[in-house]
């Protein structure tokens, strides 16, 4: 029975302790993922007020993600993720208080999600950063893969515990049972006890103020042509083909695919295919894994286009789990190469900028997905989305820094795209 438990899980205690307490909480995510456009939905809210609330709860990622990611280059990383879990187990709970008293509003969801928003841009930093601290630099990718093997579950399970949900208790029971996971992962987070700092990282010192700690995480940045640039990359799928999900793909399951039951569906189905993602990604390793990220965030693109497609339920669900293991073996990538090539004394603020650039903007085209998609129709707007993704998916591969990204961190000494000390990379 011990083999059937990943060696990495095994030996990497702390690492399992997290492992452990995530898991539950990223199927209530998943539940919440189906069940908060129905909210608005149940509360007379319109294709607009979808994108509205779901910009809420990103737009403090604009004005906090910064801000996350100095203080968790400053103080415990998995305390901070434990107050950020508690903020959320409370939001959850009164939003589901709300539906289930027949009281709430669109407006009432909206400021609740905005201070759900505020908790993430905490938490999200926090948690890239925690990784070698949990885990040797050898384990990353594994460690990455497992915790997105959880989420790529959670994509199967949650929906079709939201369908249940929704069906018996509203979308309230739904939100009420998400607030419950917050609870469980902040007590696990509470008994976790990483190391102080990775090995080999020059530690943190005072000096500079808040300010000056963000220029350093920016010089980090920006002298990094493959972290730039695959951010750039990462901006467009959050800004153009993020909001075809979470905006009109529930608007087109309303009108076309029997609701909140057809979109789990689909959205189990890009759940298994992410499982498949993950899995290639704990096994598999290649030279220069980035180059393999770039092709996949090409085919992760295509989901509007999918969507969009008004093909029979079944092979939108089948495309969907192609761009499901696609999008999987992205992020897998992407975050163990922030992990092994930057210090890990700036890693939450590198990531910070990350986020920023994201998920940060992604209000901006979930608040127009709604108004243009009633301008233009649904079907072009999700056209277009993959127009302008594509292309700018198959633009990263073509950054020589990004194709020739080695697997491990080189000496760190190098300078420009390979990795630099903290010191000489201006950490303070």
């Amino acid at each position: 029975m011990k083999s059937l438990v990943p060696p990495v899980l095994r030996d990497e205690p702390q690492f399992a302790r997290l492992f452990i307490g995530q898991s539950l909480s990223v199927v209530g995510d998943r539940v919440s993922f189906v069940a908060v456009p129905f909210a608005v939905l149940s509360v007379g809210g319109s294709a607009s007020d979808v994108g509205l609330l779901a910009a809420a709860g990103l737009v403090p990622m604009l004005l906090f993600a910064l801000v996350g990611g100095v203080w968790a280059d400053r103080f415990p990383r998995h305390r901070i993720m434990l107050v950020s879990d508690l903020v959320r187990f409370a939001v959850q709970g009164l939003a589901a208080a709300l539906l289930l008293t027949g009281v709430a509003e669109v407006r009432h969801l909206v400021l609740l999600m905005i201070v759900f928003g505020t908790a993430d841009a905490f938490f999200m930093p926090a948690a890239t950063g925690l990784m070698p601290l949990l885990v040797g630099a050898d384990r990353l990718r594994e460690a990455n893969a497992l915790r997105g093997f959880v989420q790529s579950a959670g994509l199967v399970v949650g929906p079709a515990l939201a369908g249940g949900l929704v069906a018996l208790a509203g979308p309230g029971g739904a939100l009420a049972a998400d607030a419950l996971t917050f609870a469980v992962s902040a007590a696990f987070l509470a008994r976790l006890t990483p190391r102080d700092t990775a090995p080999g990282t020059p530690p943190s010192a005072p000096g500079g103020g808040f300010l000056g700690e963000l220029r350093a995480g920016w010089t980090q940045v920006r002298s990094r042509t493959w972290v730039w640039s695959g951010m750039a990359a990462i901006s467009v799928y959050h800004v153009v083909v993020l909001p075809s999900v979470f905006v009109l793909g529930p608007v087109l399951a309303e009108d076309e695919w029997g609701g909140a039951a057809g979109w789990a569906v689909v959205t189990a189905g890009f759940g298994i295919g992410s499982i498949v993602g993950d899995v290639c990604a704990y096994r598999i390793e290649v030279r220069h894994p980035m180059a393999l990220a770039a092709a996949a965030l090409a085919v992760g693109s295509c989901q509007a286009v999918i969507i969009g497609s008004g093909a029979a339920l079944a092979v939108i669900t089948a495309l969907e789990a192609v761009t499901g293991v696609a999008v999987s073996l992205f992020f897998v990538t992407w975050e163990t190469a922030l992990q092994t090539h930057i210090p890990e004394a700036a890693l939450s603020r590198v990531s910070s900028y990350d986020y920023l650039l994201s998920t940060g903007l992604m209000p901006l085209g979930l608040a127009l997905a709604g108004p243009v998609s009633d301008s233009l129709g649904v079907r072009p707007t999700l056209y277009g989305m993959t127009l302008v993704a594509v292309p700018a998916a198959l633009a990263l591969l073509c950054v020589p820094a990004v194709r020739r990204l080695p697997a491990h961190a080189p000496d760190r000494a190098g300078g420009g795209d390979g990795v630099r000390t903290a010191t000489e990379a201006g950490v303070p």
